[in-house]
């Protein structure tokens, strides 16, 4: 952490009764909106998501960032927001946008990681959207439930979404007005905006880029029309002073490990759309010298390369053009520094993909399933690796419709419920586990540190 005074940040949380309710339109859509104003807006997603965040960069010009506690700590949520919004500049107001319901945490502890945990720990008031196509004074009961359920989590107004006729949106307005809501906005089902969807949630906008940007100035539109920015905006500014040090990947990491910049290759492009911008930050904090590589349409890893990160994404969309890229695929599976690979990068490095060829580095094959695997792990590194030390116990979180054959190697990367996961072989580290490195940085020193 870095020292610094008390900050006057303007910011609100976008939050809603429960899933479907619209809070990534309004979200993306307020950022776009406050942007064309020209503020300086800095985006944030609560939990693990890693799509919301390619919406709302599009919307904001500047990294979406995620707050999760599950994944680096409740004690880093507000330092992390403050880092967030101070690089490369300090904005005018931060927007977060919640995950599920505002009271929906991680299974079996309660609110723990909800949207209401995390407005609580960075002291921001809610703004609650509500889909009122179905509900007429019964979107008020709702909200003053929501409110009264924990207090120390202020509503401080409601957007409806999905509002009929001027008659329902006065009959709303009203009910409203009787629990001392205030409604900033008022979005008619007739202007709702269609984002195209995929099994796990939005299209990462790298994969449809024209379509997301078309989609992106839809929703500003949408939000100028129909909600009070300057409402929101007073909203933002209530929230009080933020007082916790902003996170910094130097300290966090302990400084360079040596003098010497080893060249680090993140995979990128529209197949490798899931990283945290934490991770590149920590590794250059580290002391590596951070370079992107498209498996799509790079033929070789960038000159110097000393190790590879290759992370999330929808490898199944371009298996055929993964398969063609035939050059990329043979240096990687004789590649001999160090590989860090999860999800969508494990099946990358694997023989194939629903019998697409892939790189051939592990020995499985990968095939879709019609079967969702997501949820929070807590899990502990089975075997010494590039970025772990064996017996190291890490947070993170599956989200894939795939699975392996075999699901785990001789020496496997993960033990989570009871069961081994993943694959150490050499100086390859994957596995279907998805992790945050701000919370436990030491991946990146001890990465850097295995490319010497």
């Amino acid at each position: 952490m870095v020292s610094a005074e008390p900050w006057p940040l303007p910011r609100v949380v976008v939050a809603a009764p429960a899933s479907g309710h619209g809070k990534t339109t309004v979200a993306t859509g307020l950022l776009a909106a406050l942007r064309r104003r020209g503020l300086t807006v800095s985006p944030h997603k609560v939990g693990p998501d890693y799509i919301d965040p390619g919406y709302h960069a599009l919307a904001a010009g500047r990294p979406g960032r995620n707050l999760d506690p599950f994944l680096v700590g409740a004690d880093l949520i507000a330092p992390l927001l403050r880092h967030g919004a101070s690089v490369p500049t300090p904005v005018d107001v931060a927007v977060v946008e919640g995950v599920m319901g505002l009271h929906d945490g991680a299974v079996g502890r309660r609110d723990f990681a909800s949207t209401a945990h995390v407005a609580r720990l960075i002291d921001a008031p809610v703004l609650l959207v509500l889909d009122t196509a179905a509900q007429g004074r019964s979107a008020a009961a709702l909200t003053l439930g929501m409110a009264a359920f924990d207090p120390a989590v202020r509503i401080g107004g409601v957007i409806l979404n999905r509002v009929g006729s001027p008659r329902h949106e006065t009959l709303l307005r009203d009910a409203l007005a009787e629990v001392g809501v205030p409604v900033l906005g008022a979005v008619t089902r007739a202007a709702e905006v269609a984002a195209p969807a995929r099994h796990l949630g939005l299209v990462p906008v790298a994969e449809r880029a024209p379509e997301s940007l078309a989609i992106v100035t839809a929703l500003a539109d949408l939000v100028e029309a129909t909600v009070d920015l300057d409402a929101v905006l007073d909203l933002a500014r209530t929230a009080a002073p933020l007082t916790a040090p902003a996170w910094d990947p130097l300290t966090a990491v302990g400084g360079p490990a040596g003098v010497e910049r080893p060249r680090v290759a993140l995979a990128g492009g529209p197949a490798f759309t899931f990283s945290y911008a934490e991770t590149a930050e920590l590794l250059t904090a580290a002391g590596a010298d951070v370079v992107t590589v498209d498996p799509l349409r790079d033929p070789t890893l960038p000159a110097g390369t000393r190790a590879v990160v290759i992370g999330g994404g929808f490898p199944e969309a371009y298996a055929e053009a993964l398969a063609g890229n035939a050059t990329l695929r043979a240096e990687l599976a004789d590649f001999d520094g160090p590989i860090v690979a999860e999800c969508a990068g494990l099946l990358y490095l694997g023989r194939s993909l629903d019998g697409a060829p892939m790189c051939g580095r592990l020995d499985l094959t990968a095939r879709m399933t019609g079967r969702l695997t997501l949820g929070y792990r807590e899990a502990v590194a089975v075997a010494d690796s590039p970025v772990v030390r064996s017996g190291q116990p890490v947070r993170g979180h599956e989200f894939h419709r795939t699975t392996t054959d075999p699901r785990h190697g001789d020496r496997p990367a993960w033990r989570w419920n009871d069961a081994d996961h993943g694959f150490v072989t050499g100086r390859v580290h994957a596995s279907y586990l998805h992790t945050h490195w701000a919370g436990h940085p030491d991946a990146a020193r001890r990465l850097v540190e295995a490319c010497r």
